[in-house]
């Protein structure tokens, strides 16, 4: 071995043993009360932390325990906690000068808690706040303006979210968030990932800052934001009670300043029900949206949205609420000519199930809806209008069974509904339907009122305006001396369930009566007993 070589290796190996022996000399928990000091003026937070130790080759110091207060007018409980902070710092002013230069934050394991009171206010809303109660300071100078951080991380963090008013709290796991360039006073990129309750995701990925001295949660934040697989009951954010379920897939763009923010984008709801008793959809529900968000009260306003399944496309507008435990909407629903295939399969989650074998084949429907009220607590009103629409698989007519003898009645496998037009009225308990009038081909016409409740059981009270037709209607018209032209109103009663309905004949008229003949018709009815087969269709 050469002689510059075997001194190279030497003094090699006394660097290397003045490195390993440089923590005997750098008492690094002389800067504890100084880091301390410095998070605490830039948080505005009491921060404490454990024992710290230099690591010569990784450039930082570590610490044992870390713990930031939270705001007293939220909790006594501190705000975050974690088993594990590391400070990147710099070697050369800390050996020569025993100056602390920080470059980066390291928090392993934090567990977070963030609450929220009924004006709407978050527990990290005063972070940073110069008026927050912090340690003595020892120097002036640090501030939360004057921090510089290069880099933040937090690493697989839990964070818990709840409220002042409620014991209730949803839990997030694997929670990371990177801040590179950290500066109160200027702007910084942030990313943020999470995963939530049933396997969903989360992440926003962007640029925040500067920070707001006064509210930090009004912090102007520039990112985009996607979420993958979020269950609406699993994450706590409806109540499991209410019926009302869903997984969301959203994506979109959030531009915020001076406490206000624009949202862009598109939400994807599978599984959905909307109704208690109500069942999953069978086709996802795709929603489009430009919304303004009031960050100060939680609340916001759709400028414009639409909800598009296949074809069928709905528009929307309207007010959400996020200040309470629970999200409130009042929006208005309209959709014009919409193919009613389409929706077939996102009737269940609205509570409407077809008879068993049946199908809808064509037809249009146009809506006119208000939902308002609390997530767990809807109400759903307006008025629907179904035209030209064809029920394959559902033979009304042999329903109707003997009525066929008075108007000469198609028992045609199918029903062919002309038109539709009624009053709706959706709750938890069920459905009120009001001013309903039916034309039927090979029929007539059907009026009435009556209820579908959340187990799906009906409850209608019916008049069928019927021409004259068939044998023994015509008989029947002859006897009265008029074979032409007359009507005759049926009273009837729909009961059983959405699936397996079933017809009787009724002994008081309906409801809304479609003609004067209600009284001879009643009498009719009377007097031939079975009017109504109590056979299914086939």
């Amino acid at each position: 071995m050469s002689k510059p070589l075997r001194y190279g290796l030497i003094a090699l190996g006394v660097i290397i043993v003045l490195l390993l022996m440089l923590p005997l000399f750098v008492s690094v928990n002389q800067f504890r009360p100084t880091i301390e000091q410095n998070l605490s003026a830039a948080l505005g937070r009491p921060v404490q932390i454990g024992n710290l130790d230099l690591s010569i080759f990784s450039g930082s110091v570590s610490a044992d325990d870390l713990s930031i207060a939270d705001d007293p007018a939220f909790s006594t409980s501190p705000f975050l906690t974690a088993k594990s902070l590391k400070i990147g710092v710099e070697l050369m002013p800390l050996i020569f000068s025993h100056a602390l230069h920080v470059t980066g934050l390291t928090i392993e394991a934090p567990q977070v808690m963030l609450l929220h009171n009924p004006a709407g206010l978050w527990n990290f809303s005063s972070l940073g706040a110069a008026s927050a109660p912090a340690p003595p300071s020892t120097s002036s100078s640090s501030t939360a303006a004057s921090l510089v951080v290069e880099k933040l991380d937090l690493l697989d963090g839990q964070l818990t979210v709840g409220s002042t008013t409620s014991s209730k709290r949803s839990v997030y796991s694997g929670v990371d968030l990177e801040i590179t360039n950290f500066s109160a006073s200027s702007q910084f990129p942030i990313k943020l990932s999470a995963n939530l309750p049933g396997d969903g995701k989360f992440s926003l990925d962007g640029q925040a800052g500067p920070l707001d001295p006064t509210n930090a949660a009004l912090t102007p934040v520039n990112a985009k934001l996607e979420i993958d697989s979020l269950d609406l009951v699993a994450t706590g954010f409806l109540d499991p009670n209410a019926g009302v379920s869903g997984i969301a897939d959203l994506n979109c763009t959030i531009s915020s300043n001076a406490g206000s923010a624009e949202a862009q984008g598109t939400l994807n709801l599978s599984k959905l029900q909307v109704v208690k008793g109500g069942a999953p959809a069978g086709i996802p529900v795709d929603v489009g949206f430009d919304s303004t968000y009031d960050m100060q009260h939680n609340t916001g306003i759709i400028k414009q949205g639409s909800v598009t399944i296949g074809q069928a496309v709905t528009h929307l507008s309207g007010t959400y609420d996020f200040s309470g435990d629970t999200p409130a909407i009042n929006v208005k629903i309209s959709g014009q000519g919409m193919p009613v295939q389409n929706l077939e399969s996102v009737l269940p989650a609205v509570g409407v199930v077809l008879p068993s074998g049946a199908a809808l084949q064509s037809g249009t429907l146009t809506t006119n809806l208000s939902t308002a009220g609390p997530a767990n607590a809807l109400v759903t009103s307006g008025n629907i209008d179904l035209e030209n629409a064809k029920l394959g698989g559902f033979n009304l007519g042999s329903k109707l069974g003997a009525l066929s003898a008075f108007s000469g009645i198609s028992k045609a496998t199918d029903t062919t509904i002309q038109k539709l037009t009624s009053n709706v009225r959706v709750t938890n308990d069920g459905t009120v339907i009001n001013q309903l009038d039916m034309v039927i081909d090979g029929i007539g016409e059907i009026t009435g009122n009556g209820t579908v409740s959340s187990t799906r059981a009906l409850d209608f009270k019916m008049t069928a305006s019927l021409s004259v037709g068939g044998s023994v209607g015509k008989a029947l018209g002859g006897l009265m001396g008029n074979s032409k032209g007359m009507k005759l109103g049926i009273p009837f009663t729909i009961g059983g369930t959405t699936s397996d309905p079933t017809f009787a004949p009724s002994m008081s008229a309906a409801g809304n009566p479609a003609s004067g003949a209600a009284g001879t018709a009643k009498s009719a009815a009377g007097s031939l007993g079975g009017l109504f087969s109590k056979k299914k269709s086939h």
